[in-house]
């Protein structure tokens, strides 16, 4: 394993009911809270009465901002950071899953700079570390990204058609407070894309150098594979509150820090789909259902024994079924493009509605550099892209 520091601050509540104890931990906090959320969904579900009962009891003066959408954009976020600013917010209380933690961590970055600050230009183009953020903290109602438990997020520019990943050492949540009951009522779709996305996060670290017996592959494998078995169970029964507590776990665990310790990474599944979600605004699940796999077939031939190992260990394969170990790698990525067309996911852009024709200036538009495992080239971006056509 290579050398790594690792430090997360967050503070995790997990299980059912959990969010009865959020009244004392906002009471830490200021008396002025922007209580962020998604479409509405919450009010349905009752999840908002729940946490409006903790900050009326905590004694806060709330103001609410709604409608963050899926793919969050750089307009929320300015709005945000005007009522943090306007009202005097002392915390900021998200809501959701990723897009609107995302969201809400960049508010909270926002709300601290000077209104005239050029914030998508450092925080998200240059990539500067945000080192001052107004405190914030989550109740999550989606098992997904793993936003609840790290220091990152991503916001899309839909003028400039970019969607870039930012990060900060102020960006870490002050609590997440995870109730697998709170994902029950998650659309089917949702709860798919949201597997898709963890077991993306997962490959991002496992593909990578080094290449050793390290643990810290062995535990990929492991949550890789206990993902898949509790995600079969919530499919079938979406309130198994066994297969929705590993669900939601697994989801933090796969983009907390700790499995990709030791690990270079490489995150070019994730650029690639950014690019894409940029210009169609497709669920960032569902995008990287169609590229990864297509993005492992083209890189594969120089990993052989890597994606052999990810054949046997993770799909259960055996050499001997095939003639050698390339057959068997590519069998390996076969397999994973088959598990996610198994659960409904998208596996092709047409599925999605992204047309041949606007590949190359979606290519164009990709992020990329440098990995241990990929350096691609506009070229070799929609090379994949027409792979997965």
């Amino acid at each position: 394993m290579d050398a790594f520091t690792f430090h997360n601050p967050t503070k995790i509540v997990f299980g059912k009911a959990c969010v009865a104890q959020l009244g004392q931990e906002l009471a830490k906090y200021g008396q002025n809270v922007l209580l962020t959320y998604g479409g509405g969904s919450i009010k349905r579900n009752g999840i908002y009465e729940d946490v409006m009962a903790q900050l009326k009891a905590a004694g806060k003066n709330v103001v609410e901002l709604s409608g963050i959408m899926s793919n969050p954009r750089t307009e929320k976020v300015q709005e945000g950071a005007d009522l943090c600013r306007e009202h005097k917010i002392d915390f900021i209380l998200a809501v959701g899953g990723g897009s609107v933690i995302d969201c809400s961590k960049f508010i909270a970055a926002v709300a601290k700079t000077a209104p005239d600050y050029d914030w998508w230009e450092h925080m998200f183009m240059k990539r500067e570390n945000v080192t001052d953020a107004l405190p914030f903290g989550v109740v999550l109602t989606m098992s997904a990204t793993g936003s609840e438990m790290n220091n990152r997020g991503v916001v899309t520019n839909w003028e400039l058609q970019k969607k870039m990943g930012g990060y900060g050492d102020a960006l870490y949540p002050q609590f997440s407070f995870l109730d697998p009951v709170y994902t029950y009522s998650m659309p089917h779709n949702q709860m798919i894309n949201g597997i898709c996305d963890m077991l993306s996060h997962l490959m991002e670290q496992y593909f990578s150098l080094p290449e050793t017996n390290n643990l810290s592959d062995a535990l990929i494998e492991a949550a890789f594979k206990n993902i898949m078995a509790n995600a079969a169970i919530a499919i079938k029964n979406p309130e198994d509150y066994e297969a929705r507590s590993n669900l939601m776990w697994g989801a933090t665990l796969a983009l907390n820090g700790i499995m990709g310790l030791g690990k270079k990474q490489d995150w070019m599944a994730h650029q690639i789909e950014h690019a894409l979600s940029a210009f169609y605004d497709i669920p960032h699940g569902a995008g990287l259902a169609i590229v990864h796999p297509m993005l492992l077939r083209y890189i594969f031939k120089n990993h052989v024994p890597r994606f052999v190992r990810f054949a046997k260990n993770v799909w259960g394969l055996s050499e001997d079924e095939y003639a050698n170990e390339a057959t068997l790698a590519l069998a390996g990525i076969d397999a994973l493009r088959a598990y996610f067309k198994s659960i409904g996911a998208p596996t092709t852009l047409t599925e999605v509605g992204i047309p041949a024709e606007a590949l190359p200036k979606i290519a164009t538009s990709s992020n990329r550099y440098p990995t241990s495992y990929t350096n691609f080239t506009t070229e070799d971006i929609l090379a994949i892209y027409q792979s997965a056509l």
